[in-house]
């Protein structure tokens, strides 16, 4: 079988378990205050240009997302975020458990308008009635996108200075960052992310770690008391030199960046190889997630031998589909599911 299901389904990048080994036997203090995390939150800060910023590590997106927007939000305050958006479709009501709403936007193949975030606040506050109802307080978006889709340098600027107007910070999911940063469409940088939106976090569990993921906030004013608050999310490991071992790995040698351009480089050959056999690409996607539409048959006959997901109920006659790629696919995994193809 041939796995193009996730970029999660095998363990870790073998030099960050190479690294775990090595250290497995050291006694260190735990909750992230050993002098492992404090090497990798300073890696981080230099690749972010932000040598002030807060940096904590925390275990999974879902837990991410639930504590970083509950840290940002008051009470009566909602999320904004595509329809299509992770906190709103895939995380079971995490952010509604923790009290808040997600207030949807027009996605456009997974990405946010500038122009349609300004129009959604500037509507909300000119409604008379507007303090019975959620205010807008923060503005969430992934990069890269649920459709493997990238925000320009252009729109992530235009997104800034909205929010800015409107006095609402700007919150990044990065669990597919690598992929976004090493991909051929990318014009912006770490630094540019990190100085055009409030709080993002750098995912680890998609680009190469067992698990994990690092919220950064360039002016840690953004999130005071935070520690506390990662705490009753349950999202703090005690373990914590294991996420700090892990990112201070992904941050040596680029490593994070170069696993993820493996990953793309090898997307965009089985992007090539479905168009070749005439099947419809359903999202221009220059990232490791690659949707294509096939005829029932055929993804039937292609699922005996490759593991993919649907992406959507199954159609009638035909079916989206996505293929993701990660550090572990090879190659040989890329000419397998080519020569598949052809012999359909």
């Amino acid at each position: 079988m041939l796995y193009f299901t996730s970029d999660y389904t095998v363990g870790a990048h073998p030099e960050v378990m190479e690294r775990l080994i090595q250290t497995n036997l050291e006694h260190t203090v735990g909750y992230g205050a050993d002098h492992y995390c404090e090497e990798a939150r300073q890696l981080i800060r230099k690749a972010c240009n932000a040598p002030q910023a807060l940096v904590q590590f925390l275990v999974g997106g879902t837990q991410t997302n639930a504590t970083v927007i509950d840290a940002l939000l008051r009470r009566h305050e909602g999320v904004m975020a595509a329809t299509t958006a992770h906190i709103n479709v895939h995380e079971s009501g995490a952010i509604e458990h923790s009290g808040h709403k997600v207030l949807v936007l027009p996605s456009h193949d997974g990405k946010v308008s500038a122009d349609e975030v300004d129009r959604y606040v500037s509507d909300f506050y000119r409604d008379d009635t507007f303090e019975h109802m959620v205010a807008p307080g923060l503005l969430y978006i992934t990069q890269a996108t649920e459709y493997g889709t990238i925000y320009s340098l252009a729109e992530l600027e235009a997104l800034s200075a909205v929010c800015h107007k409107h006095g609402i910070p700007l919150f990044l999911d990065g669990a597919r960052l690598g992929y976004a940063l090493a991909s051929d469409a990318a014009d912006f940088t770490m630094a540019d992310i990190a100085r055009l939106c409030d709080v993002f976090y750098i995912g680890g569990t998609k680009v190469g770690a067992l698990f994990g993921e690092a919220v950064v906030a360039a002016d840690p004013a953004r999130l005071p008391h935070f520690f506390p608050l990662v705490k009753q999310h349950g999202a703090l490991l005690a373990k914590g030199r294991l996420l700090g071992l892990q990112f201070g790995t992904l941050f040596t040698d680029n490593l994070y960046t170069r696993i993820a351009s493996h990953a793309n480089i090898l997307a965009q050959r089985i992007r090539q190889a479905f168009q070749q056999q005439g099947y419809k690409v359903a999202i221009d996607s220059p990232t490791n997630q690659q949707f294509f539409i096939l005829p029932n048959d055929v993804m039937d006959r292609l699922s005996e031998h490759a593991s993919f997901e649907l992406w959507g109920p199954r159609g009638e006659h035909e079916t989206t589909v996505r293929f993701v790629t990660s550090w572990a696919t090879t190659p040989d995994d890329v000419d397998a599911l080519c020569n598949l193809l052809s012999n359909l």
